[in-house]
Formats: structure tokens, sequence, C-alpha cells
């Protein structure tokens, strides 16, 4: 039999950890969405059998801000074009003085940044949908990540297992040159939430995002615990509609 002692010291990181998942349970509800962002989530979502493509994020070295700063002091254009077709292959070139800039300055603007590509896997979605919620059934081929999700057409409130739920706020499209996803639209949920007593808690995001192509992309990023088990994951998904 364990003593208080060792009882305690096994406890304590539970309780951190659950702790760590609740710690911004304290945020701005978002408002409701109107009739016209229903309907626009409910576009947006899968439907039942929906086949997908499995997305995946890889680095890739951003030229703009470099770009823009060698023509901006008249560099040469010759070794910028090298610079760009390197970067294109994920290959940061050698630094050229011919670029008009510092290699301090060279190696501050070319920088790698994630990127989402087809990984050339798909799947068929395990869920069910009708005229109030989508349900989100376990589905190995995505490693079950989004086993247990649900969504009410109705309000737009995203539900996860662990009992926790989150109204939809609105993504505002970026047009920053640099920007990694060109949206038109689309929702983001944040599920936060712990309860000590029961074992649960979790930290999830969940982006469903329409792409300027018309792909839609759906990203689910998670950290849970149900009964005290812990587990992560993240799956990103593309498909039309």
């Amino acid at each position: 039999m364990l003593d208080p002692g060792m009882k305690a010291a096994r406890t304590l990181p539970f309780l951190l950890l659950l702790a760590s998942l609740g710690a911004a349970v304290k945020t701005d509800v978002a408002p409701p969405l109107g009739n016209v962002g229903l309907a626009r989530l409910s576009a947006l979502l899968p439907l039942q059998g929906q086949n997908v493509t499995i997305m995946e994020k890889r680095p890739s070295l951003s030229t703009v801000d470099l770009r823009m700063r060698v023509e901006r002091v008249g560099g040469s254009a010759d070794a910028l074009y090298q610079v760009i077709v390197s970067a294109s292959r994920g290959v940061r070139a050698p630094y050229d003085p011919r670029l008009g800039i510092s290699e301090e300055d060279y190696r501050r603007y070319l920088v790698f940044q994630e990127v989402l590509v087809s990984s050339s896997k798909t799947a068929r979605l395990a869920l069910t949908r009708d005229s109030g919620r989508v349900v989100f059934g376990s589905n190995p081929a995505l490693n079950n990540v989004l086993d247990g999700l649900s969504i009410n057409l109705r309000t737009g409130e995203l539900r996860g297992p662990e009992g926790y739920s989150a109204l939809p706020t609105p993504v505002v499209p970026s047009t920053a040159p640099d920007r990694v996803l060109p949206v038109r639209s689309g929702f983001q949920w944040k599920l936060l939430g712990s309860d000590a007593t029961a074992g649960n808690g979790v930290r999830a995001t969940l982006n469903l995002l329409e792409l300027e192509s018309g792909l839609i992309i759906l990203n689910y990023s998670r950290t849970s615990m149900i009964n005290r088990k812990l587990t992560e994951g993240e799956i990103i998904i593309g498909y039309d509609r």
C-alpha cells in the first residue's frame, strides 16, 4: 500500500496537467452566429461518407521579405534569382554579397515557414450528419483524432468527448503577401476545460477554412485526457464540397 507521501507525489503531475489544460478556461465566450454564418458553416462541413485527402505541414523557405529588401537597395537581380531557385527546393543558398545587404540581414529575411501540402493519402470520413448535427466517428486512417467530436448545425457549438464545448468565431482572411494559407473564409473553435475529479480535460483548436482555390481545410489539434488517460494528436484534411 502506498503511503500518503507517495500518493501525493503521483497525484501532483496529474493535477498539474489538468491545470495546464484548463488554464485558459476563463476566456471570452464567442458571440452566437447569425443565420448567414450558420448557413456558411453548414456548407463548409463535410458530408456523410466524405472522401478527404490527408494533408501535412512541410518546411519551406520564404523569400518575400528578402526579395523586397534586395529590390529596395538595388541588389543584383541575378544573385536574388539564384537564391529564389534554391529556396524553391528547400535549400538556403550561400550568402552572396551582390545582394547588396549584409549576411546578417540575409539570414534574417530568408526564413523557414511551414506550408500545407497533400500527403497523397486519402480516407473516407466516418461521420453521421442530419439536419441538426454532424458527429465524427472512429477512423484509424486519421488516427482517431476526430473521434467523438460533434457540431450542432443550429448553434455552431462544438462538443468534444471530454465533455466541453465551444462556439465558433469567424476567421478573418489575411491579405499579407507572406500568408501561409490563402483563406477566403472559415471558422475556429477553441476547446478548453478540466475536471480533476472526473479526470477529464482538453486543450484543442479546430479550424474549418475555405481557401481561395475552393479547397476546404479541416485541422484539429488537441491534448486530451479522458478518465485520466492522456492522448495528443493533430489531423489536417482537405476536401471539396
